[in-house]
């Protein structure tokens, strides 16, 4: 089973407003998902190359449960 881990993060303010936005207009996306997708992103492009990491990137861009 694949546990998740909450997060507290400060975010700038124009960034959460452009959140909002975005996941307003989105319904099939959260906070959650975006972030899970960005944060892995970020690992996959600044060279993590982790099989694991690529494998949550994947799973949240198209929203395949993991487990």
């Amino acid at each position: 089973m694949n546990a998740t881990i909450s997060i507290l993060a400060e975010i700038p303010e124009e960034l959460h407003q452009t959140l909002k936005g975005y996941l307003e207009s989105h319904p099939d996306w959260d906070q959650d998902r975006v972030f899970s997708a960005a944060l892995s992103l970020f690992l996959l492009q600044n060279g993590e190359s982790d099989r694991r990491a690529a494998q949550v990137y994947l799973d949240t861009l198209f929203q395949r449960a993991a487990g």
